[in-house]
């Protein structure tokens, strides 16, 4: 099984299956594809007509958009653990899920994610409008497991996965949250998978300016 991803630095799409596949174990190789120009459009298409990254390849299965490529995931390998095995819990992690997947447009355009910087940006009413909905749903939903950890309804899931790209954003902008959505960052960011992904996107030395946002923090 090969997961296709592009820069780890800047990829929130690429982090979420990557992360997901990293926690629960499940083999597969890594593809890595750079988002710069030229012919980045090409060069995806090689994977998927999508012209996207992640793009999941298993034997001669196609799967593309990372919460599709979570889903089948966890279907064909992991007996559904990929999310809470209590009914009512797993159909609010799925909401959680799907609001992530379908909203939030301001902050993705206003805060790229950039793991490798520390920035400041002056943000819109509509950015701080879904920062305030982010730490919302975080202080809400997010409550300790028996590690002591705090994780979206209390073991770390497809949910999770989905916030770990907001969690990196985040860190690097720094906005006003809330403690319980502090403690929360906390733990995405210690959980081995994410850190994972982090330390590799510091290794990274290519360069997607247009995802260079504001100025760096002094």
């Amino acid at each position: 099984m090969k997961l296709v991803i592009g820069n780890k630095n800047y990829s929130t799409w690429s982090m979420r299956p990557w992360v997901f596949l990293t926690a629960f174990d499940v083999a597969f190789e890594e593809q890595w594809v750079s988002l710069q120009e030229p012919d980045l459009t090409g060069r995806l298409k090689q994977f998927s007509d999508s012209a996207k990254v992640p793009v999941l390849i298993d034997n001669d299965l196609t799967v593309w958009d990372s919460l599709a490529i979570c889903e089948y995931v966890n279907d064909s390998y992991l007996n559904g653990r990929g999310w809470p095995q209590d009914r009512k819990a797993r159909a609010t992690a799925k909401s959680i899920a799907a609001e992530m997947h379908s909203s939030f447009g301001a902050l993705r355009s206003e805060m790229p994610m950039n793991i490798r910087a520390s920035r400041l940006i002056e943000p819109s009413t509509e950015c701080l409008n879904d920062i305030a909905r982010v730490d919302q749903i975080w202080s809400e939903f997010a409550c300790k497991n028996e590690a002591g950890s705090r994780y979206l309804l209390g073991e770390f899931s497809i949910a999770d996965c989905m916030f770990a790209p907001v969690v990196m954003r985040f860190a690097t902008y720094q906005p006003k949250l809330s403690s319980k959505a502090k403690a929360y960052m906390h733990s995405m960011l210690s959980h081995p998978a994410v850190a994972k992904w982090a330390s590799d996107a510091r290794q990274e030395t290519e360069i997607v300016y247009v995802d260079e946002a504001g100025v760096e923090r002094l």
